[in-house]
């Protein structure tokens, strides 16, 4: 039997936390106008000052000087009346975009799904960062990582991330209806959540936070704790094996993906996206610090400094084509907008000033040690240094959902079948997931997805 399809609403409870001396610091009206507000005053930048209060039109409206400017996500493609075209596409890739050159013509879509079977095998991701124009053709108009000297000591570090990372979070709350956070339960969502709950009055009506998982889940206890605490209105999707397996084909399809450990994280996200869509149609999220702050268990196995350095970057880098599309194709299955604050480009850039050892955890260590410092006192101790799981992990899909798929694909000899035009399958669980893209997806050349390590 399927899990509720309804979220289980919680009343707000506990105390909101007392806001900090510096709430002033960046009030309403000058948040706003950080914004493409702020964009439209620059001098030299061209911004037509009579166009309409969108901020997208600020990204439509400027020339191609005043891209470095644009602060977020976006990706679009632009055609004047007198016939020129611009597409563009942010530093880190969160929108996504490809386009395909074929028979004379570039075509452009969001999804590789628009593009027709014959074309597929043509469609390219379009590089993060990238303008195109007829003309120019691609040109870099920003980098992504940006160099600067090391931070001076652990002090300035834990101050700077705490700083950059509320700054962050305060940018993203910036609308004129109610706004939600996922809440796993894990460090980063919950400092986002906490964050948010300190500034509500930043945006009208209640904070709004959602979680995801099976029946007695570790992540949907730890999210209940934390909105608990914090004072926010909370909600829950519970779903059961029988739910993930059916909605499986439409993650696979949604997310564009048949890499195992995307789609284990894809399907909880899913569901959640879908409850949450319910609610409010602007939600925060904690992607991008694991990243950021060198989380994963296999960065403890690099040894130089340098080589760890190139790994990060490397994550940061690939993250357009594989947790960033998981994220943002989940949520706009449901006309759901998905921010990133952990990817502001101010806090990416802060990351790469800080020593590689100090956002190394020791051998006995707990990972993030110096992002769960700078929040200390925002969240009780036992959450704040909860070691992380994995979202599939945690809501306590991961393991139904290897053991259900795989059942999917006859145990003799699946290692010998091939999917037309992908590679050869890892696991069991991962040609099932092949099968189910292949279904929808076909002709898709598979240098286009991103895929990890491991299955």
């Amino acid at each position: 039997m399927a899990g509720p399809r309804a979220p289980l609403h919680r009343r707000p409870c506990g105390r909101r936390p007392a806001a900090r001396p510096d709430r002033r610091l960046l009030g309403r009206r000058e948040r706003r106008d950080l914004h493409h507000r702020k964009l439209r005053k620059v001098e030299g930048l061209h911004f037509r000052r009579d166009a309409t209060d969108s901020d997208s039109e600020a990204a439509l409206d400027g020339d191609l000087e005043a891209l470095a400017a644009l602060r977020g996500m976006y990706a679009f493609v632009v055609a004047h009346p007198d016939g020129r075209v611009i597409a563009v596409r942010d530093p880190l890739g969160v929108k996504p975009l490809y386009w395909a050159h074929s028979g004379g013509a570039v075509y452009f879509a969001s999804e590789l799904a628009a593009f027709p079977e014959s074309m597929r095998g043509a469609v390219e991701d379009f590089p993060p960062g990238f303008r195109w124009t007829p003309d120019e053709g691609l040109v870099r108009f920003r980098e992504l990582h940006i160099g600067g000297e090391f931070v001076a000591s652990k002090d300035e570090a834990r101050t700077a991330i705490r700083d950059t990372l509320v700054t962050a979070v305060r940018r993203r709350m910036m609308a004129d209806v109610p706004v939600g956070v996922f809440l796993s339960g894990g460090l980063d969502s919950s400092l986002v959540a906490a964050i948010m709950a300190r500034y509500a009055d930043d945006v009208p009506g209640p904070i709004h936070s959602f979680a995801a998982g099976t029946a007695g889940s570790s992540d949907l206890a730890a999210a209940r704790r934390v909105a608990e605490h914090l004072g926010l209105t909370h909600h829950e999707r519970i779903y059961d094996a029988d739910e993930v397996v059916a909605v499986l084909p439409e993650v696979v399809t949604s997310i564009e993906s048949y890499e195992p450990s995307l789609v284990r994280s894809a399907v909880p996200n899913y569901l959640l996206a879908e409850t949450t869509a319910e609610t409010v149609k602007v939600v925060l999220t904690g992607e991008g610090a694991d990243e950021l702050f060198a989380c994963y268990a296999h960065y403890r196995d690099i040894d130089e400094a340098h080589d760890l350095a190139d790994e990060l970057r490397r994550g940061i880098s690939g993250l357009h084509n594989l947790n960033l599309q998981r994220c943002d194709r989940v949520t706009m299955a449901h006309g759901l907008e998905a921010r990133v604050p952990f990817l502001d480009r101010d806090l990416v850039n802060l990351a790469g000033r800080i020593p590689i050892e100090w956002r190394l955890p020791g051998e006995l260590g707990q990972e993030k040690a110096l992002l769960r410092e700078a929040f200390t006192g925002w969240l009780p101790d036992d959450l704040l240094w909860r070691p992380k799981e994995q979202f599939g992990d945690g809501s306590g899909t991961a393991d139904v959902m290897t053991e259900r798929a795989a059942h999917l694909v006859p145990e003799d000899d699946w290692a010998d079948e091939r999917v037309a035009g992908l590679p050869a399958p890892r696991t069991r669980e991962e040609l099932a997931y092949q099968r189910m893209f292949a279904t929808r997806l076909a002709g898709v050349n598979s240098h286009v997805l991103g895929r990890f390590a491991t299955a």
